[in-house]
């Protein structure tokens, strides 16, 4: 509705994601741009939506995330010490079995150096 009365007090929108509802009842994400319409003396007459189908977009990148997610579940509940390192050397990784071995959190961990802060030389 925001989008709508926007549009009809002269502000327009750009690609702002609908969910619309089919006659059959499916969902389809649309992803719309909203233009204030004017007559010829420049009066507002209504909004006028130009919209694309991003349905399959939206779901894959879902679907993604989901699974991004079961990821870093299992990165974090493993059995094992998992930790990783930035092209610098620094703590991007840490999971609840490597604190659980070393003490420190992840928190603590997240961007130190690893070598110079967590290996004895």
């Amino acid at each position: 509705q925001e989008v709508l009365d926007n549009a009809l007090n002269g502000k327009e929108t750009s690609n702002y994601e609908l969910l619309f509802i089919t006659k059959s009842n499916e969902f389809r994400y649309l992803l719309v741009n909203a233009t204030t319409r004017r007559d010829e003396s420049g009066t507002v007459v209504g909004v006028v939506g130009v919209a694309q189908d991003v349905t399959e977009a939206v779901q894959h990148d879902r679907e993604v995330e989901a699974m991004a997610n079961e990821l870093r579940q299992l990165v974090d509940t493993a059995n094992a010490p998992i930790f990783g390192i930035d092209v610098h050397g620094n703590v991007n990784e840490w999971n609840n079995k490597t604190v659980e071995i070393t003490g420190f959190s992840k928190e603590e961990a997240l961007n130190k150096p690893l070598v110079a802060t967590f290996i004895v030389p």
